[in-house]
């Protein structure tokens, strides 16, 4: 029998479902009716926020932002990188579908008619607009992606390491960081990349809300991405002795050398600079939380926050010494997982979490879902609007990331591609050949026991047969092929 309190959970869920059906139905026949939608991208942005459980973290306006929508506890990139992993996100297809998995390449050398989400947002009707980083910093041939915009792209083009602070009158004041990619400087927030793109943000709503058409506003933050280098009163908010250590520091028992070669970014020139560089991340943090909100208090000031969906992700996690591994391009948890808010007018009541496993690619076909636009073929993701009107429904059963080996983050053939496979339980990761698409190493981490990712059993013949059933699912998403040359 289904307990009273359970069945009518069930209703109310599924009352919400059609209502929003419904509303999506009438939305596609009244293009003045659809919400508006701020889109804002964080960029190498990990797990640490306070809603998301993290006890130092300082984060109140993401806190909040969770707390007027619904919190996705387990939301995974495709590829952890900035490029694949934004390019995935802007078409809705996985890296291998667009052959993107490095920095330089262009989706529309690969792909050149793909429809991005803002671009399908234009063709019926939407204003859209990009301030800050969003496509990727291409440094040559196309600069993001100009047919996605109404408007020419701001802030949208340059290389992090140049994100150094500019003030007017002279040098700014003296570092008082020590670590080597770290800065602590007593400068106003917009003396760097992210202040300026709050800034431009906030006149960007001032300047849609005057329009007749809804809007796609599309913020990209630049941090917490290294240089760590936020205004040093972002510093000033933590104590150094409160910086939890490196969990866990050293590689899985039993972690294959291909699973460890990654592309570091950040990694400290002394071991005595862990503690300094973890304090950065963290004060970068709390920068970007800053800056975001101010854009969405605009936003609420000038009464847009009642026809205005929100949306906040990240491209992918970040390694702070875990596994032994500093920045990104790995398969595992703190690389693969990432940060997903998404808060609308019509999720009621607010402040939910959603603990089923989804990926960043349904983002694209959740915003075409909840502002009605037709339906995009060829999609990979599928529409979170379910899980937004009730939390519990799950709509996958695994979420995939994939990582190739070597890196090559700037281009050139790897010789390995690592696919990964998270499911409720289990972590599981084949690195196969690139070339023939033959198996060269498993790995298999086991959350219910082991949720830091400290030990491979794939290697401990009493998985073997939690590694067949695994493998099979897994090759259902990824037969055992060769790729092309990338």
């Amino acid at each position: 029998m289904v307990p009273v309190g359970n069945r009518w959970r069930s209703r109310l869920g599924a009352g919400m479902f059609v209502l929003a059906a419904g509303m999506a139905v009438a939305l596609r026949g009244a293009p003045e009716l659809r919400p508006n939608v701020l889109f804002i991208a964080a960029d190498d942005l990990r797990m640490n926020l306070g809603c998301y459980g993290d006890p130092v973290a300082k984060t109140p306006h993401l806190d909040r932002l969770a707390r007027r929508g619904v919190l996705f506890e387990r939301a995974y990139c495709q590829q952890a990188l900035c490029n694949p992993s934004r390019a995935s996100v802007l078409t809705g297809r996985r890296p291998d579908t667009l052959r993107v998995w490095n920095l330089p390449t262009h989706f529309r050398e690969t792909r050149p008619n793909i429809v991005t989400l803002p671009q399908h947002f234009k063709q019926h009707g939407y204003f859209t607009q990009n301030i800050g980083k969003i496509f990727h910093n291409f440094r040559q041939k196309i600069e993001g992606d100009p047919v996605s915009w109404s408007v020419p792209a701001q802030l949208h083009f340059a290389a992090h390491a140049t994100d150094v602070a500019q003030i007017d009158g002279g040098a700014p004041p003296p570092n008082t960081a020590k670590a080597r990619g770290t800065e602590a400087r007593e400068v106003p927030d917009e003396a760097y990349f992210d202040g300026r793109v709050a800034a431009a943000a906030i006149q960007a709503l001032r300047e849609c809300r005057a329009r007749a058409e809804p809007f796609f506003l599309a913020v990209g933050f630049w941090k917490p991405h290294t240089p760590f280098n936020p205004p040093k009163r972002y510093w000033d908010r933590y104590r150094r002795e409160d910086i939890p250590p490196v969990r866990p520091p050293r590689a899985p028992v039993g972690a294959p050398q291909v699973a460890l070669m990654n592309a570091p970014d950040g990694q400290p020139q002394y071991a005595e600079d862990i503690a300094e560089i973890r304090h950065g991340y963290y004060a970068a943090t709390s920068y970007l939380d800053d800056q975001l909100g101010k854009v969405i208090g605009e936003l609420d000031r000038l009464g847009l926050a009642e026809k205005t969906v929100i949306v906040f992700w990240s491209d992918h996690g970040f390694h702070l010494g875990e596994q032994g591994l500093w920045g990104k391009t790995s398969n595992y948890e703190n690389a693969a997982r990432v940060p997903l808010l998404i808060a609308a007018p019509s999720i009621r009541p607010e402040g939910r979490r959603a603990a089923g496993l989804v990926e960043l690619l349904d983002i694209y076909p959740t915003l075409v879902d909840l502002c009605g636009l037709p339906p995009v073929a060829g999609l990979e993701g599928v529409s979170l609007r379910q899980v937004l009107a009730d939390p519990t429904v799950r709509v996958k059963t695994a979420a995939f990331t994939q990582a190739p080996r070597p890196p090559k983050i700037q281009g050139g053939p790897s010789a390995t591609m690592g696919y990964s496979m998270r499911d409720e339980r289990y972590r599981y990761t084949e690195w196969r050949e690139w070339h023939s698409g033959r198996v060269t190493d498993r790995e298999l981490y086991d959350h219910q026991v082991d949720p830091d990712e400290t030990v491979n059993r794939a290697v401990d013949d009493r998985q073997a047969e939690v590694v067949r059933k695994l493998a099979l699912r897994l090759g259902q998403q990824f037969p055992e092929s060769a790729l092309p040359s990338p």
